[in-house]
């Protein structure tokens, strides 16, 4: 089915050819380019590319039009935009000068605070982007265990190590087995193939859903009998499915856990934590960037850890979230026409379709009509998600399903 949405033209368009001219795709994060914001509608002008200001679960575009935004920049924000408290630190920590010859006293107090907080926790290393965490932590890994091979399961980030992407070479996928989520019989199948070169399982323990207890304990049990190591990757969903992760959850502990995301409420700064006995072994391989430790990152680590000491952010997330959910997936379910649903955990969901061409279509009405949906996977749930805020969702949706009804707004044909 292919949608027609009358074009027009808005600030947005100016950003973008701007954009376009001097940075490949429009953006230097590939899930902000106009074409995985709006898939096939992205050239669209009346719909956002560009923000200006950013408060709470709000976001002005620069022609001034505001949005009430869902995906909380891809989940990195899980208290809301501009928070005060969070900004008060980054404020200071920048006064202070954010970097030196020597580490900040603010690395050892909020290493200190997430040993107390994770679960598996007995040391940490920061680093800056959920990329670097997981290919640290696999660096580790392999250097604690004197092997090569990974079992996989997730998405890892855009390195090497892990990526099939174009201009790779293909000899560094030759250690990685890729296994699929939540399936206990093809994790064994693939520990029995590669036990004796295998240096780690690593396993984003979150995707459509949260993984089974089974699953998660079935590659700890692997992991032990092979002396391999487990290392789950909560970048996501430590600080929001549980302040520990989803191994506070189940309990089920790994040996190395990367964090990040929601941590620092959209500053840069990543983990990885694990026991001492395994993380010692970073002293015998090589892991560092100038940057790792800047303290802006650190300040806002400590300013959303005291979030979580004070309230329960997980519980505020699986509520807004479920709320934004319910509220969507309900005027969705009025609205077949659509062909758009939501399922998934209520603190980060998704909007399923079996013709890609409506997702593009529903996340272009919504948009003008001040709502930012992301594309399928996700929508984040934040603490700044108030009543408010959902209220304006609930009143635009119907002018979002029925920009979509065929008729005289809106025309379609199955293969267009």
């Amino acid at each position: 089915m292919r949608f027609q949405l009358p074009v027009t033209k808005s600030d947005s368009d100016d950003w973008r050819s701007r954009a376009i001219d001097v940075i490949p795709g429009g953006s230097s994060t590939g899930s902000k380019r106009p074409d995985a914001l709006y898939g096939t509608r992205s050239a669209d002008a009346g719909v956002p590319t560009h923000y200006e200001r950013a408060e709470g679960c709000t976001i002005w575009a620069p022609d001034g039009r505001r949005f009430v935004d869902c995906g909380m920049a891809l989940g990195s924000v899980g208290i809301g935009y501009a928070d005060a408290e969070v900004t008060r630190a980054v404020s200071a920590a920048a006064a202070a000068g954010s970097v030196s010859s020597l580490p900040h006293k603010l690395e050892v107090q909020v290493a200190e605070q997430l040993v107390e907080i994770i679960p598996s926790a007995e040391q940490v290393r920061f680093l800056r982007t959920g990329a670097e965490a997981t290919t640290a932590a696999v660096r580790i890994a392999r250097t604690a265990t004197s092997r090569s091979h990974i079992i996989a399961s997730g998405y890892f980030g855009w390195l090497d190590w892990c990526s099939h992407a174009v201009g790779v070479p293909a000899t560094t996928q030759h250690d990685i087995t890729n296994i699929p989520f939540d399936d206990v019989a093809e994790l064994e199948t693939a520990v029995t193939q590669h036990a004796h070169q295998l240096a780690a399982i690593i396993i984003e323990p979150l995707v459509h859903h949260v993984a089974s207890k089974a699953w998660l304990t079935a590659a700890r049990d692997a992991a032990n009998r092979t002396g391999a190591v487990l290392i789950f990757d909560e970048i996501k969903t430590a600080f929001r499915v549980r302040t520990g992760g989803v191994q506070e959850l189940h309990d089920v502990l790994p040996d190395l856990t990367t964090l990040g995301k929601a941590l620092a409420n959209g500053y840069p700064l990543s983990a990885v934590v694990g026991r001492a006995s395994i993380m010692q072994c970073v002293n015998d391989t090589w892991i560092s960037s100038t940057a790792a430790a800047e303290t802006t990152g650190l300040a806002a680590a400590k300013a959303v850890i005291g979030w979580h000491q004070r309230v329960d952010v997980p519980e505020r997330m699986a509520f807004a979230g479920g709320k934004l959910m319910e509220v969507i997936g309900n005027a969705l379910a009025s609205a077949p026409w659509v062909g758009v649903q939501a399922d998934g955990p209520p603190m980060m969901w998704r909007l399923t379709s079996e013709i890609p061409e409506s997702l593009d279509a529903l996340v272009v009405a919504a948009a003008r009509n001040g709502v930012l949906l992301k594309r399928g996977a996700y929508q984040f749930g934040a603490v700044a998600h108030d009543l408010a805020a959902i209220d304006r969702i609930a009143k635009a949706l119907p002018n979002i399903t029925n920009s979509l009804r065929p008729g005289p707004r809106l025309t379609s044909s199955l293969n267009g």
